[in-house]
């Protein structure tokens, strides 16, 4: 054990140790949806002793959406941290809901295709393999397209009705000439000699976000969880950029099907772009590319006719900018990231 372990080892015992001073710990359920990078600040956020110190007790519990959408209108749940686009689709039909911060804005997913395949361009008129036509990933592959000069017209859609593993076979099976995957699944598809014509990682302006989804009347009546939530889940990402063995071996213990060799290079593809947050605000690029991308024209009608001021919350993460919390985490250079980030801040 080397002496880094073992300070990182001593400060979540420190942590868990004032945590235990300040008295009985709040209970507190997050729901997350899926075993993927985008969990990552919750995971650290538990096992670093994040929600501890800030005096929660956080039973983190797997559900796909939209199960923990139920879970926080029936009250067995406090946060959800999902896509954006199903969490405003939600809000948009439950006005109880707030959006109150977003820790990722990038996504891991790889445009993958059969080597004969030369580009994105010579994707016209082969079989693209998606879940369903209007889910998330038909969206970010729609903004793929249509940076190399094609509309969602110019491509076969293969709905499979499942999640990645399914395209991944689609792909493999023959039945789709291209899918979007995300990492790790695209690894395999690589080795198995499909090419990769793209990666959405390396498009900033194409956003796969997350947000945190809280309901209205918690926030009211405990005004501070929202904070302490976003403040411990910060730490979580401040510790996934400084502790790479940590931040690894976390994931492993939600996911027990990844494998290590895996999750070390699925790490590297988040921090080499500074894909975690350091000051999660909700943007209104992220919102408007959810609106711009409803494939469903009842839903884009929906979409674009409401008014998400209703239902997305920036204050408190700009409380906790006037209140120093992220100077404090990060040092005096955050500054200039908390003015960008509040410029592009949805509703100011």
């Amino acid at each position: 054990m080397n002496l880094r372990t073992i300070f990182k080892s001593g400060l979540s015992m420190l942590l868990a140790f004032s945590a235990f001073a300040q008295g009985p710990l709040q209970k507190v359920t997050i729901n997350y949806p899926n075993r993927s990078g985008s969990n990552w600040p919750l995971f650290l956020a538990k096992e670093g002793g994040y929600y501890q110190a800030h005096g929660l007790d956080v039973n983190l519990v797997f559900g796909v959406h939209p199960a923990g959408i139920a879970m926080l209108v029936s009250g067995e749940g406090q946060m959800v941290n999902s896509s954006l686009e199903q969490l405003m689709q939600a809000a948009s039909k439950d006005g109880s809901l707030v959006l109150i911060g977003s820790s990722l804005n990038r996504g891991m997913f790889a445009l993958m295709a059969n080597k004969d395949i030369a580009s994105v361009k010579a994707l016209k008129g082969k079989r693209v393999a998606i879940g369903q036509v209007g889910d998330a990933p038909y969206g970010y592959l729609v903004a793929l397209l249509g940076k190399s000069g094609l509309s969602p017209r110019d491509v076969q859609w293969i709905p499979v009705g499942t999640d990645v593993s399914g395209r991944a076979a689609a792909l493999q099976s023959g039945r789709a000439d291209a899918t979007l995957l995300t990492a790790p699944a695209y690894f395999k598809v690589e080795e198995a000699g499909y090419k990769t014509l793209d990666n959405l990682a390396e498009h900033a302006d194409i956003f796969a976000s997350t947000a945190y989804i809280m309901k209205k009347s918690v926030v009211a009546q405990d005004p501070g969880l929202a904070e302490k939530l976003i403040m411990a889940q910060a730490e979580g990402i401040k510790r996934f950029y400084e502790d790479k063995a940590f931040a690894v071996s976390t994931f492993l213990k939600y996911d027990k099907n990844a494998q290590q060799s895996d999750m070390e290079r699925v790490y590297d593809l988040y921090a080499k772009p500074n894909a975690f947050e350091r000051v999660p605000y909700v943007l209104t690029g992220a919102v408007q590319s959810v609106v711009n991308q409803q494939a469903d024209p009842q839903m884009a009608a929906q979409m674009k006719a409401y008014d998400f001021h209703k239902v997305i919350d920036n204050e408190y993460v700009s409380k906790l900018v006037k209140d120093g919390f992220f100077e404090k985490l990060y040092g005096p250079s955050i500054k200039a990231e908390e003015q960008r980030k509040a410029k592009l801040a949805y509703g100011k």
